[in-house]
Formats: structure tokens, C-alpha cells, sequence
């Protein structure tokens, strides 16, 4: 079990480990030139992050979002258990393939929508077709997540608001009109 904001990785160590997010939320970052954060990735329950099928090195500093459980185990074994049982095999390619194609549903985000849209898109990703999110996501976290400011992010959750289109609470997000906010991503 981990906090919330523990780092688990910093970019550019030896990275022999592999992890399953248990519980929780981790967050995957780069820093630039300049010292600003990037984010890649953000994994939740189920999903799989670190050195596969070899140690290897992290491009990468590796945080926990929320308070996290974790699993953790070498690479070199997960190979091993992978290669040795095809169960297991299958379902490692089932959830690599899920990851990959989050991964390029955030790179045609990035490159193809505006501001709001990304937010939007984060709003709807987190929903992952429920319509309600608990608890809601903070700003500052949303706006990362969709690579953008908080001012903008603020400006997009208070306009799906004004619109009636969301409402928020301490203790959750509603979606009243998803197909509303689906049109919205752009």
C-alpha cells in the first residue's frame, strides 16, 4: 500500500521491476528540457506498467496518483510465467493491447483536439461509460491529464456546468447528457 504522490521511479534508473495496479491510480511522467512535466501515462486497477520482458531503464518518473495498492514482481519472471503458460501469455497480450490502444487514444488527443476537448475526453475516459465518477477527479489532476492548464481545465468543467451537460459535488461527478459531452470532444 502507498500514499498518494509517493514516487515509485525516478527517470533514468534501473528499472528490473513490473507492477499491477491492484488499487489506486499511478501516473507516468517526463520532465523536459526545462524542467516541465510531461504526462504519458496514467494507469489504474488492472493495468500493468514498468520493465517488461527485461530490466531495462525508466524514461520515466513513476508516481502514485492516489493512496495505491500495488503488485509487484520481476520482469525476468513475468517473461518466464509468460512464456511457460499460455493462459497467462493471452492475457498479458489482452492487456497490452488494451494499454496500446490508450496510448494512441491520448497521442490523437494531443495532437488532433483542442484544450476542452482534451478535458472532455479525460472526463469521459474516467467515466469508462458510467455517469457518474466518485470520487471527482480534482482540477489540477484533469487538466495534467489532458495536458493542459488548470485555468483551462476550470473554464471547461464550468462550462459542461453552465450547459447542464455535468454537475459536481464533494462527493462525485454526474454525466447528464453523454452523448452531449461525447459531441464536445474536439
Amino acid at each position: 500500500m502507498l500514499g498518494a504522490k509517493e514516487i515509485i521511479a525516478h527517470q533514468g534508473e534501473p528499472s528490473q521491476y513490473c507492477w499491477l495496479v491492484i488499487d489506486g491510480a499511478v501516473r507516468i511522467e517526463t520532465f523536459g528540457l526545462e524542467g516541465q512535466r510531461q504526462q504519458l501515462a496514467q494507469h489504474g486497477p488492472g493495468e500493468f506498467f514498468g520493465a517488461y520482458p527485461a530490466p531495462t531503464v525508466h524514461r520515466a518518473e513513476i508516481g502514485t496518483l492516489a493512496e495505491s495498492t500495488l503488485l509487484r514482481a520481476e520482469a525476468a519472471k513475468i517473461a518466464e510465467l509468460v512464456a511457460a503458460d499460455a493462459e497467462i501469455g493471452a492475457g498479458m497480450a489482452r492487456l497490452l493491447a488494451r494499454q496500446l490502444d490508450r496510448a494512441l487514444d491520448r497521442m490523437v488527443a494531443r495532437t488532433t483536439y483542442s484544450a476542452a476537448g482534451r478535458v472532455y475526453a479525460e472526463l469521459l475516459a474516467l467515466a469508462d461509460g458510467r455517469e457518474r465518477i466518485a470520487p471527482p477527479p480534482r482540477v489540477t489532476t484533469l487538466a495534467l491529464s489532458a495536458n493542459t492548464t488548470r485555468e483551462t481545465a476550470s473554464r471547461a468543467i464550468a462550462a459542461l456546468i453552465r450547459r447542464g451537460i455535468i454537475s459536481r459535488d464533494e462527493g462525485q461527478l454526474v454525466i447528464h447528457a453523454p452523448r452531449m459531452l461525447h459531441e464536445l470532444v474536439c
